[in-house]
C-alpha cells in the first residue's frame, strides 16, 4: 500500500486550482440557481478500469468550501478500480459540492491516469528485476502529486528537482569538456548524502565513467545489444538506468538486458486522464 501524501502538501495545489476556477466572482451558476440551504449527496464513481490516485484531492476540494461536509472514502490510492465502482461518498451544502466538483475530478483523473499507466509499465517488466521510474517531465506546479501517483502505480521516483541529486546530462558533459572533468568536479562538490549520476550515449563514455565511481550511469538511447554489453562491462559495480525509446512494446526487452532501472517520461507527460465522474443521489 502506498503511504498517503500528507494533506499539507496537497492543500496548496487544491486551493490554487479552486481559486483559478472561482475567479473574481465565485460560482455564478450555483449562486444563481441553487438555494443556499440546499444539500446534496454525491458519489465519485469510476467510469473506466484503472488505478486510483488523488482521492484526497476530491475531499480537500470539498472541505475547502464546506469544512463541515461529510466525506467517506470507499477505496484507497493504489487500488485497482473497476467501471461503476463507487470510490467515495459525501453529503454537503449543494453549492459547495457543485463549485468543488471539477477541481477534485480534474486532479483525481489526472493522478489516476498516471498511476494507471505506471502500473501497466510495472506489470510489463514483472520478473525481470528492473524497476520503473519517472522523470522531471511533469506538469509545472503538480510535480509532487504526479510523482506520488507514480508510486501509487508501483513505480519509484527519480529526483524531485535539481537540488536533491547530481545528474550530469550530455550538455553538462559538453560544457565541462568531457566525462572525466564533469565527474571529478561533481564528486568534489557533492555532499556525503548526494548521489551522482552521469548520462552516457555510447559505450566508450561508459568505459570512461566506470572507474570514476558514479553512483548511477544513465544509458541514453542505447540499442538492446549495447545495453547487454553495458551490463556486462559494469558487472554490478554501479546502478544502470536505461532511458530513451521506452514504451509498452519496448520496455520488457529493455528490462531483460539486465539494467536495474528504466526511466519513462511518458508516465507523467503522456498519461491519459482516467475517467471518474461525480453522481448525485
Amino acid at each position: 500500500m502506498t503511504s498517503p501524501i500528507p494533506d499539507i502538501l496537497v492543500e496548496p495545489v487544491v486551493r490554487m486550482a479552486l481559486a483559478e476556477d472561482l475567479g473574481r466572482a465565485g460560482d455564478l451558476t450555483s449562486e444563481a440557481c441553487v438555494p443556499e440551504a440546499a444539500r446534496l449527496s454525491v458519489a465519485w464513481v469510476a467510469r473506466r478500469p484503472g488505478v486510483l490516485s488523488g482521492l484526497s484531492c476530491a475531499r480537500l476540494s470539498l472541505h475547502a468550501l464546506a469544512p463541515e461536509a461529510r466525506f467517506e472514502a470507499l477505496a484507497s490510492d493504489g487500488d485497482a478500480i473497476a467501471p461503476g465502482q463507487v470510490l467515495a461518498r459525501a453529503e454537503a451544502p449543494a453549492r459547495a459540492v457543485l463549485s468543488a466538483e471539477r477541481t477534485g475530478l480534474n486532479l483525481m483523473g489526472r493522478l489516476s491516469g498516471i498511476a494507471t499507466l505506471t502500473r501497466a509499465y510495472v506489470d510489463a517488466v514483472t520478473g525481470t528485476g528492473a524497476r520503473i521510474t519517472d522523470t522531471r517531465k511533469t506538469t509545472p506546479g503538480l510535480r509532487q502529486l504526479e510523482k506520488y501517483a507514480v508510486r501509487c502505480g508501483g513505480g519509484i521516483n527519480h529526483r524531485f528537482g535539481l537540488d536533491d541529486a547530481i545528474l550530469i546530462k550530455d550538455n553538462h558533459v559538453a560544457a565541462c569538456g568531457g566525462v572525466r572533468p564533469a565527474l571529478e568536479r561533481a564528486r568534489a562538490a557533492a555532499g556525503h548524502l548526494v548521489k551522482v549520476e552521469i548520462e552516457v550515449d555510447r559505450l566508450e563514455q561508459l568505459e570512461e565513467a566506470l572507474p570514476l565511481g558514479p553512483d548511477v550511469i544513465l544509458l541514453d538511447n542505447f540499442s538492446l545489444a549495447d545495453l547487454r554489453t553495458a551490463v556486462a562491462l559494469a558487472a554490478g559495480r554501479v546502478t544502470l538506468e536505461a532511458s530513451g525509446g521506452v514504451d509498452l512494446t519496448t520496455v520488457r526487452p529493455i528490462a531483460e538486458t539486465g539494467v536495474q532501472v528504466i526511466s519513462v517520461g511518458a508516465l507523467t507527460h503522456s498519461a491519459p486522464v482516467l475517467d471518474i465522474g461525480l453522481d448525485a443521489g
